[in-house]
């Protein structure tokens, strides 16, 4: 992430924040938003979602920290930008508010590194945060289990309609 700076405060326990990691990026991987290419958010930005949230999980077991994880997220008004300490506007000398999910680098120059996210892939990761949020409250209630939370999304059954695209070259 660029850096050692003030945004390693809110990861004082490494082992939280790589356990919580983990988990977050095989639920993102499993529920298809885990593409920093195709849109959605790769390792860094699902890494600085994690260490911002940290910061108001201390002392929680791995359990509570990805029900905080999904609450945090599933009420996050984006474009808010997420950001683990603050930053001085216009350091790069040009405005950038036209991004959807804003997540900031801690480390100068401090800029998006969610710069791929559109809002039809925002769409789908908040929708994916609300699932994994309801599947956190029913297994805090007892009526599911954690590997609830990490079911491979069913791609073929949630759209009947895609494209695929195939391409060959001869050499």
């Amino acid at each position: 992430m660029s850096g050692y700076g003030p945004h390693t405060a809110p990861c004082s326990n490494i082992l939280a924040f790589r356990t919580t990691l983990r988990c977050i990026k095989l639920w993102a991987r499993r529920r298809g938003v885990y593409s920093n290419v195709s849109g959605f958010l790769g390792g860094v930005n699902w890494a600085l979602l994690v260490a911002s949230m940290l910061g108001t999980a201390f002392g929680y077991n791995w359990q509570m920290r990805l029900f905080r994880f999904f609450q945090v997220y599933t009420q996050w008004r984006w474009p808010s930008p997420v950001m683990l300490c603050e930053i001085e506007q216009g350091t790069l000398g040009f405005p950038d508010g036209t991004h959807v999910m804003p997540i900031i680098t801690p480390a100068y120059p401090c800029m998006n590194c969610s710069y791929n996210v559109s809002a039809s892939t925002l769409q789908v990761i908040t929708d994916q945060f609300e699932n994994a949020n309801q599947v956190c409250k029913a297994v805090e209630m007892k009526q599911a289990e954690w590997s609830a939370l990490f079911e491979t999304f069913p791609f073929f059954e949630a759209y009947k309609n895609y494209l695929q695209i195939d391409i060959m070259a001869v050499d």
